[in-house]
């Protein structure tokens, strides 16, 4: 949603159109050839000229004084008005609850204005003042917005199924990084079909519990968007909002449902590997981790505690072990692990990722948009640092998913504490999942000797 003027860009267009077919109406050549040229471009900014005039009574700016005497005492008292676009931001506060509100108040704006309009509710803080706005657009130039950057379409869902296929293959390959030295084909299969089960379990309750919660407040979602990664498998599920949103809660949830739901089936998996095997090492179809990749965060340096012990009585260090091998460890436990470190890494608060979404819900765009600027500054210096993850991160965090989603139809009605708590444990996770503790971008340990000494 942009502040420029849909109208003043098309007459600027007209003004341009009408200027070239002047200079051809002056032109004469007795080249036929010429003239030929000169007939078609006249024919073609003929028609163009005739579409901006369709496009300027479609795309024509609200007349705000009109709108004005639909305010009142029974919806919202505006006390100021100042253009927005082709639209306006009417200045004032709330008379009756915002449900009752919205209908009320677009159905009286959309006859004023002979169609239809969107309306939102937010608030704007001036002079350490804070007020109440309603910002009214035509619903035309919204529609506009959103097919311009409608991704269901042929090629959308093309796409979507090239880079699913992309990421099932990049799983299956990193699996193979984890294999027990001179492994055999049964022994790939072996390791491999519970740890690339338990990554699509994990992909697919999230999209799952996405899409209900989507649908649960109206909101359409394009096509979902698999990330591949050599490094992980997948680096998360990406897809756009395709439609307005209905208030804060909205924005909230769904990215909150995806993420919530990830954390829980990796859980899951991580509880079902250790009851099946009494362990989390997994026996003969283990997979061997390098132990940085334990020591490298909070949460992940406990797991490999409770996964120990990791001193014998003659104060050898990790004794499962394999030397210039690995720590062995379940399939279907370490795609617990890798579901709760993809999922940490979406819930950075950056852009249009699901932690920036969660974070302009909570906090509005404003700290949202110092938040994004943080992590990306974050990860770049992690990227110089050496930890290529952090840099290919970064990069696609702040080019692909920069921004912030469009304002919802209520942004007035706060949250509540529920949600502001539930946003303070999934932070807590992504951060314990994801600070560097050594053996990263960092050299000194989180915790001290003797659980995490020596190396392979």
């Amino acid at each position: 949603m942009g502040n420029p003027s849909i109208e003043a860009a098309i007459k600027l267009e007209k003004k341009r159109a009408d200027r070239k077919l002047k200079e051809l109406d002056r032109e004469s050549s007795d080249n036929p050839v010429v003239g030929l040229f000169n007939r078609v471009v006249r024919d073609s900014l003929a028609r163009e000229k005739e579409r901006l005039e369709k496009a300027e009574e479609a795309f024509k700016a609200l007349d705000l004084n009109k709108l004005k005497n639909c305010f009142g005492f029974d919806t919202f008292y505006a006390t100021d008005v100042r253009r927005f676009g082709d639209g306006g931001i009417f200045i004032g506060n709330l008379r009756r609850p915002i449900e009752e509100v919205i209908p009320k108040l677009e159905k009286k704006l959309s006859e004023a204005a002979g169609r239809e309009v969107v309306l939102w509710f937010m608030e704007e803080k001036a002079n350490d003042i804070t007020k109440q706005v309603c910002m009214v657009q035509p619903k035309a130039e919204m529609d506009l917005q959103f097919e311009s950057t409608k991704l269901s379409t042929p090629w959308g869902y093309i796409s979507s199924i090239v880079l699913c296929v992309a990421t099932f293959g990049t799983i299956a390959l990193m699996s193979g990084f984890f294999l027990k030295p001179n492994a055999t084909f049964d022994d790939y299969l072996a390791d491999v079909v519970p740890l690339f089960s338990g990554f699509v379990t994990i992909l697919g309750v999230s999209e799952i519990a996405t899409r209900v919660t989507a649908a649960r407040y109206g909101v359409k979602l394009s096509p979902s968007f698999l990330v591949p990664s050599n490094w992980t498998g997948c680096l998360g599920v990406m897809n756009n909002y395709e439609s307005l949103l209905p208030n804060k809660k909205a924005l909230f949830d769904i990215p909150v449902a995806r993420t919530a739901s990830a954390y829980i089936t990796s859980l899951v998996l991580a509880v079902a590997a250790f009851i099946a095997d009494g362990s989390f090492n997994g026996g003969d179809n283990a997979l061997y981790i390098r132990p940085q990749f334990f020591y490298n965060n909070p949460l992940l340096s406990f797991i490999q505690f409770v996964i120990g012990p990791y001193t014998d009585d003659l104060g050898n260090v990790l004794p499962y072990a394999v030397e210039g091998v690995g720590v062995p460890v379940d399939p279907l436990a370490f795609a617990g692990l890798l579901g709760m470190v993809v999922t940490s890494l979406n819930l950075l608060p950056c852009g249009r990722l699901e932690g920036g979404r969660i974070a302009q819900a909570l906090f509005g765009r404003n700290i949202a948009t110092l938040l994004s600027f943080g992590t990306s500054l974050l990860l770049g210096i992690g990227g110089l640092s050496g930890s290529v993850l952090c840099l290919a991160w970064g990069l696609f965090a702040t080019f692909f998913r920069g921004g912030e989603e469009v304002p919802a139809t209520d942004e007035i009605t706060p949250l509540g504490d529920d949600r502001y708590a539930w946003g303070f444990v999934l932070a807590l996770i992504c951060f314990l999942t994801l600070f560097p503790n050594g053996g990263g971008t960092f050299s000194s340990s989180f915790f001290s000797d003797p659980f995490f000494r020596g190396d392979l």
